[in-house]
């Protein structure tokens, strides 16, 4: 099978393409800009992937794209996905989310029918909706430019296929992480925290709302996901999530646990980290994704926030090591 990767560079692109060259499948992945630069985590697999450059605010890129890959599937994964900035530019938000993806789905239609298309979509577009967990039937109620566009992204695919009969399927994806996720995520900023400051190099983090509930998987486990929606008989839209809500408290525990610190010593509240209220839980409900497509992931919340913590230890205490002074105090 020939799969072609929108934001093979990102944490999902990057496990994902491990995940289909482990099983004998041809990659090429679509990158912004210089197809020779460094991506950290896909060089082990780099020489085993075709890289070709596109730009979502390019929809002839796009289409350029797809015909040089000529895939039988693609992933489309590429995507600002740091929901906060999408305030700072909402037109841009909606052009690089639901334009792109129209741009990507008409490509992909006109280059064959018979592509499988598999969106990345979120579990945001449910923003302050009427009930948690929520389900694929859910009332969408989104509350940012981010959200909305994925929810207009979301709906292209359903259009798309009920008009043309694309087998393409939207995957409504919860909170997923791993030692790729960048750091400007809560879970990332949490688990560096407590390496960094059990390493000496840090000795406070400051956090927004410890009881803001969200509903975390391991990465690897949504990437599994997107195949098996893409290998389904029948196109359709998935929820992929734990199902099981967890507080920012529940992660400070969890992580501050492996390296044996108690986060009331250090952990503070900062009023500038506070979002709005939310009303309704962000848990999704994986039921249709277990029973239709056999989904069953593979890690644990507890798993997973451990092996972040402990990548970061690792990092952590090599720059202790190279800076005595700095884990001194000095």
């Amino acid at each position: 099978m020939r799969a072609l990767i929108t934001g093979i560079g990102g944490q999902d692109g990057t496990y994902l393409a491990e995940q289909l060259l482990a099983d004998g499948h041809e990659v090429a992945g679509m990158v912004r800009g210089d197809v020779h630069r460094a991506i950290p985590g896909l060089e082990a697999v780099r020489e085993r992937v075709t890289l070709v450059a596109g730009d979502l605010r390019d929809p002839a890129s796009l289409t350029a794209v797809v015909e040089t890959a000529d895939p039988q599937v693609v992933f489309h994964l590429a995507a600002p996905s740091f929901v906060p900035a999408s305030w700072e530019d909402p037109a841009q938000a909606m052009a690089t989310i639901a334009g792109a993806t129209g741009a990507l789905l008409e490509a992909a239609r006109r280059q064959d029918p018979s592509i499988r298309i598999v969106v990345a979509s979120s579990g945001a577009i449910f923003g302050a909706t009427d009930e948690t967990p929520q389900r694929e039937t859910t009332r969408p109620r989104p509350a940012t430019p981010y959200a909305i566009a994925k929810l207009a992204a979301h709906q292209l695919v359903s259009a798309m296929r009920e008009r043309h009969g694309l087998h393409a399927s939207s995957a409504i994806a919860y909170n997923h992480e791993s030692i790729r996720r960048p750091e400007r995520f809560v879970t990332r900023k949490v688990t560096r925290a407590a390496a960094r400051i059990a390493a000496g190099l840090e000795d406070e983090l400051l956090l927004g709302d410890l009881d803001a509930v969200r509903d975390w998987s391991d990465a690897r486990d949504i990437v599994a996901g997107l195949r098996l929606m893409a290998a389904a008989d029948d196109p359709g839209d998935y929820i992929l999530a734990s199902g099981e809500g967890r507080t920012v408290r529940d992660l400070v525990a969890v992580a501050f646990a492996v390296v044996g610190l108690d986060p009331a010593d250090h952990v503070r509240t900062d009023p500038q980290f506070v979002r709005g209220p939310e009303t309704t839980p962000s848990v999704g409900d994986p039921t249709r994704a277990r029973e239709r497509l056999g989904w069953r992931p593979e890690h644990s919340f507890e798993d997973l926030i451990r092996t972040m913590v402990e990548a970061d230890l690792a990092a952590a205490t090599a720059t202790a090591a190279s800076h005595p002074l700095r884990s001194s105090g000095g």
